[in-house]
């Protein structure tokens, strides 16, 4: 996929990838790989945010639903965007009580300056330690 770091923080990660190593039949992004990278960049959001905040935790996606809405012809992003203050706050406070906790995470697939796809992924995390 040859995916790009664009921007990591905990407050958004972007990553982007390149056409070539993603094509398919029609020339274009292989749905497959557009949604490959929304889902690694709100996992990779989340991992930043629970290693920063000191939890130590397995996470795992259990559910997404990606919608396409037009085909990209070239590089993309993905860009995926913290959960507000309250939802993290509840998530954090759940890992620490329970040992795991379920968060919804959204990506938007961005190319040539527009959205062309949004990515909803709820992920969990196991097995908290610190913080």
């Amino acid at each position: 996929m040859q995916v790009r770091v664009e921007a990591a923080s905990t407050d958004h990660v972007v990553l982007g990838a390149p056409l070539a190593p993603n094509i398919n039949h029609r020339e274009t992004v292989f749905g497959g790989s557009a949604s490959a990278l929304a889902i690694l960049s709100a996992w990779s959001l989340l991992h930043l945010k629970l290693t920063s905040a000191g939890h130590a935790t397995r996470l795992v996606i259990q559910r997404n639903t990606m919608h396409y809405e037009q085909a990209i012809s070239g590089d993309f992003t993905a860009r995926a965007e913290s959960p507000s203050a309250e939802q993290w706050d509840l998530f954090t406070r759940t890992l620490v009580r329970r040992g795991r906790a379920r968060i919804t995470i959204a990506s938007t697939l961005r190319f040539e300056g527009r959205a062309v796809g949004h990515f909803e992924g709820e992920f969990v995390a196991l097995g908290a330690q610190g913080a």
